[in-house]
This record gives C-alpha cells, sequence and structure tokens, in this order.
C-alpha cells in the first residue's frame, strides 16, 4: 500500500474497533455514508472483502482479520505520536475498553479504577466482564486480564504474566456426607482419590491438576454442579454440595475453612505425591494486541502492576 492510504487504514482500524459504523462516525466525526464508501473503495483496491455487514452487526473476514493485525501496531505507533504533539503536558487520554473475569476483586478493582481515574483525568474508562475461560478475540478491547492455571491457547492476543495465586481443595466439614467426613480423618489423601467424591466444578469435563515435582498430573473428577463463579463455588461448598478447588485470595475474608494441603497437619490431611502435589497455582495474565500500545493503555497497565499486590 501507498502511504496515501494510510488514512484509509486508520479508518478501518477505527471501524473494527468501533464495532459499528454509527459508533466509529460518532467518533471519526464523519458521515456513516461516507464510511460505507471509503471502506467500498478500500476493498476494492486490495481485490477482497475486509467486512461483513448485516442489520445487526459486522464481522472481520479472514482478510479483513489479517489486515486488522498487520495495521493496528503501526496505526497504534502513529497515534502516540500524535497524542504526544497534541498534550503539551504529555498527559494520557481518551478512552480505554478492558475486559475482566467475572467476579475477580471486584471491589479490589473498582478502588483501583477510581485511583487511576482521580489521577489521570483525561482518561475514560470501560471495563466488561466475561465468564468461563479465554475470551473471544474481540479488537474493540485494549486490555483483556484472564485466570488460567494452563498455558494459554494460541490467540491474536499478545500475553503477559503478571503473577500467580495458591489454590486448594475445600470442604465442608458440617454439611459433608459421611463419606467425605471420613476423608477429613484420613491421615493422607492423593490427588487421585479425589475422583471418588462429588465435586464442585468451574467448567465441565475439566480435570483438575496437581504439581508432582516438575510434572503436571491430572485427576479427572465429576459433579453434579458447574458454577462459573468462584462466590457460587464458594457457597456451594458451604452447603456441603462438594469438593471444591479455589484460589485461597476467595477464603481470605470468609469463615474458616477446612483446607486440604500437601505437608498438612491436625485437620488439613491432603499428602503430598512424590516432590509436590499441590495444587496447579491459578496465574494471572494480562492480554493486548500490540506490542507498541497506546499512551492511555500503557499508564494503566503501569499502574495496575504498581498496585496489583493489594490483590494478596
Amino acid at each position: 500500500m501507498k502511504l496515501s492510504n494510510l488514512d484509509d487504514l486508520h479508518l478501518f482500524v477505527s471501524l473494527v474497533e468501533a464495532g459499528s459504523f454509527t459508533l466509529a462516525a460518532k467518533e471519526l466525526g464523519i458521515a456513516k455514508s461516507k464510511i460505507s464508501r471509503r471502506l467500498v473503495l478500500l476493498e476494492k483496491k486490495l481485490g477482497c472483502e475486509l467486512l461483513l455487514r448485516t442489520t445487526r452487526k459486522q464481522e472481520l473476514t479472514d482478510s479483513g482479520r489479517l489486515l486488522f493485525c498487520a495495521s493496528k501496531e503501526h496505526i497504534d505507533a502513529l497515534g502516540k505520536v500524535e497524542e504526544a504533539l497534541l498534550s503539551s503536558l504529555n498527559q494520557p487520554q481518551g478512552t480505554l475498553n478492558i475486559l475482566l473475569p467475572l467476579e475477580f476483586f471486584n471491589k479490589i478493582i473498582s478502588t483501583l479504577i477510581g485511583d487511576f481515574l482521580r489521577r489521570y483525568p483525561k482518561i475514560n474508562l470501560h471495563c466488561q466482564h466475561y465468564s468461563g475461560s479465554v475470551p473471544e478475540f474481540d479488537p474493540k478491547f485494549d486490555l483483556c486480564f484472564v485466570l488460567h492455571e494452563q498455558a494459554l491457547p494460541t490467540t491474536n492476543w499478545i500475553a503477559k504474566e503478571l503473577l500467580s495465586f495458591p489454590q486448594s481443595i475445600y470442604l465442608s466439614p458440617t454439611m459433608s456426607s459421611e463419606s467425605e467426613i471420613k476423608l477429613l480423618q484420613e491421615e493422607s489423601i492423593r490427588p487421585e482419590q479425589l475422583s471418588q467424591y462429588d465435586c464442585i466444578l468451574a467448567e465441565g469435563n475439566k480435570p483438575w491438576h496437581f504439581r508432582n515435582g516438575d510434572k503436571i498430573e491430572q485427576v479427572n473428577v465429576s459433579g453434579r454442579v458447574v458454577l462459573s463463579s468462584p462466590e457460587m463455588r464458594l457457597q456451594a461448598a458451604e452447603q456441603g454440595l462438594g469438593l471444591c478447588k479455589l484460589p485461597d485470595y476467595v477464603l481470605k475474608n470468609s469463615l474458616v475453612k477446612v483446607k486440604l494441603l500437601p505437608n498438612s497437619t491436625q485437620n488439613q490431611p491432603l499428602k503430598r505425591l512424590s516432590l509436590s502435589n499441590e495444587s496447579v497455582a491459578q496465574r494471572l495474565s494480562v492480554l493486548y494486541q500490540s506490542r507498541n500500545i497506546a499512551s492511555k493503555t500503557r499508564t494503566f497497565l503501569d499502574y495496575f502492576q504498581s498496585n496489583v499486590g493489594q490483590l494478596l
């Protein structure tokens, strides 16, 4: 492409990020009809369709996704130059879209967001939540925070791991069945024994993972209830619906629970397998679309990393 078409690429990237012609027209300050005509001309120049348009939504074609991913980094780089030139105080500005896991430190995140917005009054922040594992690629989000145990699947995002959280297996000592009570009374518990009991699951048909030295071993577990919300899993465990694997921070401010841990002492009888058999830690990673991210995005990410210790 010639440099004279950089404006077309900027328009295309803005259209994809906005998610609709109406929002893109509002953001760019031009008519929807003009955006539509310029998109058609761009598609003719490239000889391929970039965007599938219906009355309800727009969706990238494979060619459109390729062009977006290849162009966004450079468009963002030009945007950073423009930000520096336009802002004599060098204050980051603009709208930042962030995607967060369901029920992830809501109170603490809200506090961090409030402090951040007071510090950077020219930034607008839009946060949305998702359930499940890694969300689908959505170009409108600048940052996406993901909780995971295993390596993240290949996506169009760039991933950076921030920290990890220990996890444990929990069981109510007052609401459990007779067989579960006996489990609590055993001196040691092997992870594979957990497959014999009802478990409260975050996702159906997903094994639980345990660390055995340098290896990761999995235990196939089953249960009558699947709850993506960690708070709901905690409540289900309190009601005696089965064994529950939870990050330890979920229990931090709750009532004392019976905790099954390796090398445990009285009333804590999970036995270490080989060198180690603790539950695999839950990791927090942040995903973004380009290594050359905008000033507003870098500012929030740096602020989050500096204050993320409050999550522990």
